[in-house]
This record gives C-alpha cells, structure tokens and sequence, in this order.
C-alpha cells in the first residue's frame, strides 16, 4: 500500500486541472474490495452508532486517488456515503468558500456527503483514500432514530457516568417515569384557538377568540404590518390583521407569540438560563422563518414556531431545578444534562399540549444532522439546516458537520444553495431576521 501511495504522488507530478474548467469526475486508481474490520467502521458517526450486525452488512469498499484528482461533482447524484480515510481534500460548494478536509482533522469522522447528491465537488489536494458505504447507512440510522423516539425512556439512555450517578438525575427520571414533572401549559387563549382550529372556524371567530389578550392582539397586527409580510398598507385591528395573514398563519404565530410566558423562573440563575434560552430559540426560529421563505416549499409561519419549540424540552428540566432549591442545583451537571434530555423531554411536551405529530418530532430530530425522512424538504429539515446554521462561528461548530454535507442540504432547490439561496443568504437577511426577533421578543 505505501508503493501505492507513492505511485499516486508521482502520478500527480503533472500541474492540477482546475475544478472550473473540469466537466467529468476521475476515476479510482485503484479499488480494494477488501471489507474494513468493524472497529475500523465504527470510528466513523453516524456508523457507529448503529449495532455491529448492521454495520457489518453494510456494502462497502476503498477508493484511492491521485493528488489533483475530481472525485466528484457538486450536484452529482450518488448511491452511497463517503468518507475521508486519508489525506486531504478539497470541497467546492456553492455560494461559500472553498474548504479543506484532512483525514486528520477534528471532523475526519464525519462523512464527506449523506444526501443523494453530493452538496460540493471535491479535488484531492494531495493522494486520497475514501470509504465509500451504501447509502443504505443513512435509511438504517433514520430508521433507528425514528424507533428510538417513539420508545425511549430517559433511563435506557446512554449517559456520562457522573449525571447516572447524580441524584438530581435520579430524581428527574423518577418524576419523568412517574408523570410529575411539571410541564408549560399554554396561555388561555392560544389554547382556544389551537382547539378552535381544528374545526372549520371563519376569520372573524379566530379574531374574536384573540382579541381577549390585547397584548396577543397587539403582537398579531404589529406582524401583519412588518416587513415580513411586506404590507402596502396599515392594518388597525385583530380582524384585518387575521385576514392579511390566513388563519393558519395566525394560528402557528398566536402560539410563538405565547411560548415566551413559559420561559421564566424565580431564581436568579435559572431566569437567566431561561432568557438565553428563549433568546436563542427566537434566533433558530427566525432563520427557520426566512430560510423557509427563501425555499417556498414550507410555511415559514409553520418553520417559525417550529424552531420555537426545538429546544422546548429544556424548560421542564429548568422547572424540576427550581423546585429542588438553590443550593441543590449543580448548574455544570445541569447543562452537561440538557443535551441529552431535551430531545425525549421535548417531545413528551409538545405532545401533552398537544401539538401536531409532525411538530412533536421536532426537539427530537432538530441536531440529528444525518436524519432524512423524505426526499422531499420538509419542517425538520428546516430547522436541522437552521439550528447547524446558528452554531457557525462558535467553539461548538469545529466539531459538526459542513452544512453542504447532510442531506437536508441536498434537497433544497435542485439540491443546491444557489445564488438566490446561497449559503450567505441567511447573513445576508438579518434585516428580516432582526424583524422577527423583534416582533415576537
């Protein structure tokens, strides 16, 4: 294999073709069939968290290349995920600056591609080694994921051994298994018009069943006048407001304007945790807004209280805190915690207030970057591409995946972030952005 290697490198004596100007992909130099011993899979996310049975049925083989080599291009349709075994490569998405992936980096056990077209084109910058695996990876661990919410019990879940030993989990799992956790209810009179909508209510019922909160009343119109909705003219009342904006609009955007009386807490610390919290929640779901207003294939109404109640499971644990006293809250092991139960704690709450099924796998899914559900972008792949979106820029980002490399990626227009929805275009609209949050803060 080092002779191979070495072939490869004095292969790519001759100078480098340019990506701009190169039409066609390279073929292999070389092709081991060879199956990789399944430790070896299993260093790779989202394989290893897969049971070895699977793993070990998973097609899979070696592709070398030499430095200057196209792998792929950007748009290509693919059959099977690939991964970055050795060396380094480049990837050329659209709408962003090109990237280097090196085999030795922080993100070399996250595949280069998971959807059904590769979301860049790739040109080795020096020899290369892939993993090439099925695709059936990805329909396996969506499969998985989807088992997993339907029949988790926080107790079977895989934790760090300081929080399975903590009594403030012991505790909290107690109460989850027992029904006592306390958990948000509604404002009044979002819970009446979400009950309200499930019938066939006229514009001017839902009006009448809003307006008994002026503060809701207020927030509704100042939304229909804002230049999200791009207004030629003022509207003044609840009821013109409803009709400017469609009932289900009105509905989904009653019930993100009710979300923020459910963030709050008596003690210092925790109000504090909760105002970031809620802050944090209004940024992911005012990206979702736009973002789905850029697509045109999801509501953005409906992405907006989507991104809302993404991390809505972390309200309950911030509750059971409080209850347990002030000198009993350990906050390290609290936000160590969260991660790991917001997601099954989410759901159990959206589906108590009872939300649609389609909203309730939200907190569940909203960082399963590799979960593809549909072919088609749906709400969860909103968010997803959203919530990986808002952690671009802090420490947490050099460990996640390239947003051109998941699939929900892939699916928008034509599988792309083209200039009309490039990977600046959520940069770009911090203008409306700012809107939304203002609005609904």
């Amino acid at each position: 294999m080092k002779y191979l290697k070495q072939f490869f490198t004095a292969k790519a004596a001759a100078p480098k073709h340019s990506i701009a100007t190169k039409s066609v992909v390279d073929s292999p130099c070389f092709i081991e069939q060879t199956e990789q011993p399944l430790p070896v899979l299993k260093r790779f996310v989202p394989i290893r968290g897969l049971d070895n049975r699977t793993v070990q049925l998973l097609p899979h083989k070696t592709l070398h290349y030499a430095a200057g080599d196209t792998l792929f291009l950007i748009h290509q349709a693919t059959s099977s995920v690939w991964y970055l075994f050795e060396g380094t490569l480049k990837m050329l998405p659209d709408g962003a600056a090109p990237f280097e992936m090196q085999a030795d980096s922080l993100r070399a056990h996250l595949p280069i591609n998971s959807g059904k077209k590769f979301g860049a084109s790739g040109v080795a910058q020096s020899y290369v080694k892939i993993l090439e695996v099925s695709a059936d990876l990805i329909a396996h661990w969506t499969s998985q994921s989807k088992q997993e919410e339907q029949f988790v019990v926080i107790q079977d879940l895989e934790m760090p051994e300081q929080i399975n030993e903590s009594l403030f989990f012991a505790k909290f799992a107690k109460a989850y298994r027992e029904n006592k956790l306390t958990l948000p209810t509604l404002p009044d009179v979002a819970f009446k018009l979400k009950q309200a909508m499930t019938k066939d209510i006229d514009i001017a019922t839902a009006a009448r069943i809003i307006q008994v909160d002026p503060a809701i009343t207020g927030s509704l119109i100042q939304i229909a006048n804002s230049p999200l909705y791009s207004p030629i003219s003022p509207v003044t009342n609840c009821h013109d407001a409803v009709t400017r904006l469609g009932l289900n609009a009105t509905r989904s955007l009653v019930l993100g304007i009710s979300l923020k009386q459910l963030f709050k807490s008596k003690n210092p610390k925790l109000l504090k945790a909760m105002q970031s919290l809620w802050k944090k929640s209004l940024y992911l779901s005012s990206l979702s807004f736009v973002l789905a207003q850029q697509t045109h294939d999801v509501n953005p109404e409906d992405a907006l209280l989507a991104g809302l109640i993404s991390d809505i499971g972390i309200i309950p644990l911030l509750y059971f805190a409080e209850q347990q006293g002030e000198d009993d809250i350990d906050f390290t092991l609290l936000e160590e915690t969260i991660p790991l139960l917001r997601g099954p704690v989410g759901r159990l709450v959206l589906h108590t207030l009872g939300f649609s099924e389609e909203l309730t796998h939200i907190p569940y899914h909203a960082e399963d970057w590799y979960f593809d559900n549909n072919d088609q972008l749906g709400l969860i792949d909103i968010v997803i591409l959203a919530k990986l979106h808002s952690f671009i820029g802090s420490e947490r980002s050099k460990t996640l995946p390239a947003i051109c490399s998941i699939p929900a990626y892939t699916k928008l227009n034509d599988g792309k972030l083209n200039p009309d929805l490039s990977l600046q275009v959520l940069r770009n609209a911090q203008q409306r952005i700012q809107a939304a949050m203002n609005i609904l803060s």
